[in-house]
């Protein structure tokens, strides 16, 4: 006689504390973006000037030492994002949700390490006419604000999709983020103090989940 088949144990739930992730990626990217453009001008084509001034190469490297930890939360972010939707996930719209958010961290951890080795190539000042930092300086501008930014944009409107097909945020939440994913899809190569729009979002998103936990609806 065969023994009746147990059913599978339920996975524990995350601590409550996780939830707060987003809310530590969104304060630390916040900071990490504001140094870095207090210091470096936005102008990829810029000649490095900005190098021979001691203070302001201290406010990139703070920002540098911040970045993958701020790459890190994300992580757990999405986690939590992913837990939330549980059993409501969509196998297509997970596929897009969870490429755009690892190729986000990639891009991110790819730019923290060409800056860091234009800090480190030019440890004395301007670098005038080298080519070396020509290349360097236009390739973390396209890995952050070409690439990295869009893959973001495409994070929030699939967040904002699966939020609004399962309900797990609340719609204005949702078209907050449709919206914020459309202007920084269109206006990043324009304005680059657009790419704050990220960070307040998850702020946004996450602060939602932190008070939905607190005060479940019924």
């Amino acid at each position: 006689m065969n023994p009746t088949p147990r059913e599978p144990a339920q996975p524990p739930a995350p601590p409550r504390g996780v939830a707060i992730s987003g809310l530590v990626f969104a304060v630390l990217y916040i900071v990490t973006l504001v140094l870095v453009r207090l210091a470096v001008p936005a102008d990829p084509a810029e000649p490095g000037e900005w190098l021979a001034d001691p203070a302001l190469r201290n406010r990139v490297r703070v920002a540098l030492h911040l970045a993958p930890f701020a790459g890190i939360a994300f992580l757990w972010f999405m986690a939590v994002l992913r837990n939330r939707i549980g059993l409501l996930e969509d196998r297509f719209f997970a596929t897009v949700f969870l490429g755009s958010g690892l190729l986000f961290v990639a891009m991110l951890f790819a730019t923290v390490s060409v800056a860091q080795s234009v800090l480190e190539t030019f440890p004395f000042g301007n670098p005038g006419q080298s080519g070396s930092y020509t290349v360097s300086r236009r390739m973390a501008y396209s890995l952050m604000n070409t690439f990295g930014m869009r893959m973001a944009a495409v994070f929030m409107f699939v967040t904002s999709t699966i939020g609004v097909r399962t309900a797990v945020l609340a719609r204005w939440v949702s078209l907050v983020g449709f919206a914020c994913g459309l202007v920084l899809l269109l206006a990043i190569t324009d304005y680059p103090w657009i790419t704050l729009l990220f960070p307040f979002w998850a702020l946004l998103v996450s602060s939602y989940i932190v008070y939905s936990e607190v005060h479940p609806r019924p």
